[in-house]
This record gives C-alpha cells, structure tokens and sequence, in this order.
C-alpha cells in the first residue's frame, strides 16, 4: 500500500504519502489564495523528499469537503487526475473526519466538536463520539446558531479558534492535516470499510451565480 493523500478544502494545502503503517513525507501550507498553485509542487516535494515515484503509488485519498467551492475543487480535480492516469482507486474522505482523527493523536478522546471556517461569519461543523464516530452529517451554521448542541465540548478546527463565545474550548489541531487523512484511510482499507466518492461537499451553492433576471443580447 502506498497513499498520497490531498486535501485543499480548507486554507491548508497539505500532501501527505503513506505506506500503509507510517508517513513517509508531508508537506503543510496555509494560504487560502493559493491552493491552484502550491498543491503540484507540494507533491513534487513529497514525492522527493521519500525518494518515490509517483508510479508506485497504489491510491489517492482526498479530502472531499465540505469547503468553499474555489479551493476544495483543486484537490479533487487534482487527486481525479492522478488517479485516472495512474489507473489506481480514489478514496474520498469527510475533511472533517481527516481533522476529527487528527485530534485523537492529540490526545482528544472525545465526545468533541470539529469546526472549520465556512466564510460568511459561518463554520462548517460536525459532533464527533470519538476520533473515528461522527455524530450525523456535516453542516454549515452560523456559530451562534448552534451554541446550544455544541456546548460543553472541546472543539477542534479553524472556525473554533475564530468563534470563542461558542467554542470556549478550543484545541488543536487547528488546521486539515493530509497525513492524518491517510492515515485514516489506511485503517479503513485494511478493515475492509466504504469510502466517498471523489466528489465535493459543498453543502451551500457557490458564491458565483448567473444573475437574475439579465438581458439577453441576440445578433441582429
């Protein structure tokens, strides 16, 4: 087994390559503006920096979302690609679940709250049992929203640190780690479970829209 897993659905760029038991290289960068053009060399880096090709690896893994339109389609066209030309699978993962584990090798055992920055004074956010049991679906909220469902608990996540009046409680990791991506995904390859498929979680329409109500220009 040998993953490279991605994730741009949120303002990290991170690339992670794993064998299966370790994470043989990673790179982690947080720039929302430039996902397009930081994901490929970060994989050169990655790739490099463990001395593999990228003929050798046996899967892609990429966080699915759910994230802002512009950055998460990035990281799914990318990892589709890879894939395609590779003629290997593609595992798409919750981002949410990728940083949910992530808290559980920082020691947060649970139950607890992932939130990530959803822009518009909102937060992408879901209730977590454990660093592997999700509590229902993801969803986008206004913070003060959901105040009550989230009280009492640790949370982890950018939109945790952005909103401390509901997430009094906030921990790290604070940003989508690709290595912790994979290395969830192996765990679920080797006991056999269902993963995503490649396609982004959006949860709201994106900001671009066709105008209302504009006037068609036909030639005369």
């Amino acid at each position: 087994m040998l993953l490279l897993a991605v994730d741009t659905a949120t303002p990290a760029v991170t690339v992670a390559l794993h064998d299966g038991k370790s994470v043989l290289a990673e790179s982690n960068q947080v720039d929302a503006r430039r996902h397009g053009e930081l994901l490929l060399p970060s994989v050169d880096q990655v790739l490099t920096e463990a001395g593999i090709k990228l003929e050798a690896v046996t899967g892609i893994v990429v966080g699915v979302g759910p994230g802002p339109y512009t950055g998460l389609r990035v990281g799914l066209v990318t990892a589709s690609t890879f894939a395609a030309v590779l003629g290997v699978p593609v595992h798409g993962l919750c981002t949410l679940d990728g940083l949910a584990y992530a808290a559980g090798a920082a020691g947060i055992e649970g139950p607890f709250t992932v939130a990530t920055d959803a822009r518009r004074k909102e937060v992408y956010w879901a209730r977590y049992e454990d660093p592997r049991t999700r509590v229902g679906e993801p969803a986008v909220d206004r913070p003060a929203d959901i105040a009550e469902q989230v009280a009492g608990l640790p949370a982890v996540g950018q939109g945790a640190t952005l909103y401390p009046d509901v997430f009094p409680d906030a921990r790290g990791p604070v940003h989508q780690s690709a290595a912790s991506l994979a290395a969830l995904a192996a765990e679920r390859l080797a006991a056999g479970e269902a993963f995503l498929p490649p396609t982004p979680l959006y949860l709201r329409r994106p900001d671009a829209q066709v105008p209302k109500n504009y006037k068609v220009v036909t030639p005369q």
